[in-house]
């Protein structure tokens, strides 16, 4: 391998797995031995946040380190812009002289869900292998459009993550003329976002629903727990696809020189605080996997509470690779900090939020929130003014709302500064769904889509 030659990037991640779901996490439950081989020979970051822990509006934060507002997708099935203003870590990338593929879901072209993404500007520099679908999650019946043509490739009877790895390896297989180019592989898995069943082929059974640990601040029921087996069920089923993609790269001589990431786009609720949506402000939704290993250039075996958002994986994962970062993009380049870099300057804090409430989440009575998460603290408001604040160091299951609590208004007021601070940067503020879809030209889209999903209106009326 030539010696001026730029380290890859593979980048692998699953849907709405949240970050308390991993073996190295210390969840005793689940069967995650890959990416906990991972982390013991690089990072696991243990304060990794989605900013809008919903698909569409964290995928197009994940690409291209912009928040929603300015890359335009604000909630579900609302597309990203694709001008060359807009970056991503994709076009990024090519311009420094990688390959650069996507496989999986994409979800952040618009409606509708089974529209093909034509070559050019629309898929973010991702140029040189492009096997997507828009969003799915028939697990069995995979499905993708196959570089430039629009016909799609509908296949039955296998299990999706297992045909989108076999497509990964197979590109990363070929060898171009020249020869050189590092590459970029993004690898988006469906799973282990809903339904939960049928489970992957292979692990019917494989958790005994009666054996597992339910969180405190879940209720105890036999479909919870049946929800939960079948849940870590896919997340094993992930870990082994992983496994096949590392074990290509220690096969062929590139691990050391491969900066693999695993992550999830966001998290999901279980039953948490009586939800089963993402959407929601609690650690369920909002914390996710990070496991980043790159040979020598991390350190091996850490654990590491530096705080970091979707909204910063672009620019640090270009810091990290030596890439220069442009300069649309909001995120922060914290690969100093990741290294273990003490001269950098470590965030206080991330934000999060949601902009457009959608589906279950509207049904469990949410609406358009914004929040800050610190290394103790979680504090959100909503349209209402403040609505949670939780010491997350004395009550790590979110037991305990302490918004209203005299002691620690105090607290309150000072994170209600730091978010006005943050929103201010971001020209960003709470106000009603309607209103953010219209002041963004967005209203049209939307009508359109939730014409589709809820054509008698929603929430469903009574009776």
């Amino acid at each position: 391998m030539s010696q001026q030659r730029r380290p890859n990037l593979l980048f692998l991640f699953g849907d709405e797995h949240r970050g308390q779901a991993l073996g190295c996490a210390g969840n005793r439950d689940v069967r995650t031995p890959v990416i906990d081989r991972l982390a013991a020979e690089g990072v696991q970051f243990t304060h990794a946040y989605a900013n809008t822990p919903v698909c569409t509006p964290c995928r197009g934060t994940l690409l291209t380190g912009q928040w929603p507002l300015r890359h335009g997708a604000v909630s579900n099935d609302l597309p990203v812009k694709t001008g060359w203003e807009t970056p991503s870590i994709a076009r990024a990338l090519k311009a420094a002289g990688y390959r650069c593929g996507y496989v999986g879901k994409w979800h952040i072209g618009g409606w509708p869900r089974d529209r093909f993404t034509p070559p050019g500007p629309a898929r973010l520099g991702f140029e040189d292998l492009w096997a997507a679908w828009e969003c799915h999650h028939q697990y069995m019946v995979p499905k993708y459009h196959l570089n430039d043509s629009p016909a799609p490739v509908l296949l039955e009877g296998r299990y999706e993550p297992d045909v989108q790895t076999d497509i990964a390896l197979e590109w990363l297989n070929e060898r171009p003329e020249g020869g050189e180019a590092p590459f970029c592989l993004f690898l988006s898995y469906g799973p282990p976002h809903g339904p939960y069943r049928p489970v992957p082929p292979g692990l019917e059974g494989a958790y005994d629903p009666a054996a597992l640990f339910v969180r405190p601040n879940c209720a105890d029921t036999a479909e919870e727990r049946r929800d939960l087996a079948d849940y870590y069920a896919h997340v094993t089923a992930l870990d082994a696809q992983i496994g096949r993609m590392v074990d290509y790269l220690r096969a062929t001589g590139q691990l050391e020189d491969t900066l693999v990431v695993y992550t999830s786009d966001h998290g999901t609720m279980l039953g948490s605080q009586g939800h089963h949506n993402k959407q929601q402000p609690w650690e369920e939704s909002i914390n996710v996997p990070l496991v980043m290993r790159f040979g020598e250039r991390l350190p091996r075996g850490t654990r590491s509470d530096l705080l970091i958002s979707a909204l910063d994986y672009a620019p640090t994962l270009l810091g990290l690779l030596g890439v220069d970062v442009p300069a649309a993009m909001e995120g922060r380049d914290l690969s100093a900090a990741a290294v273990g870099d003490a001269r950098d300057e470590r965030p206080r804090l991330v934000c999060i939020g949601e902009m457009v409430c959608c589906d279950q989440a509207v049904r469990e009575g949410l609406v358009p929130w914004r929040g800050v998460r610190t290394e103790r603290h979680t504090y959100v408001r909503n349209l209402e003014g403040p609505w949670v604040l939780y010491d997350n160091e004395t009550d790590p299951y979110q037991l305990r709302n302490l918004v209203d609590d005299p002691a620690r208004r105090p607290v309150r007021d000072e994170l209600e500064a730091e978010l006005g601070r943050w929103m201010e940067r971001l020209g960003d503020s709470v106000v009603p769904a309607d209103e953010l879809l219209g002041r963004l030209g967005l209203s049209e889209a939307w009508a359109a889509r939730e014409a589709h999903f809820h054509p008698h209106g929603w929430p469903p009326k009574a009776g």
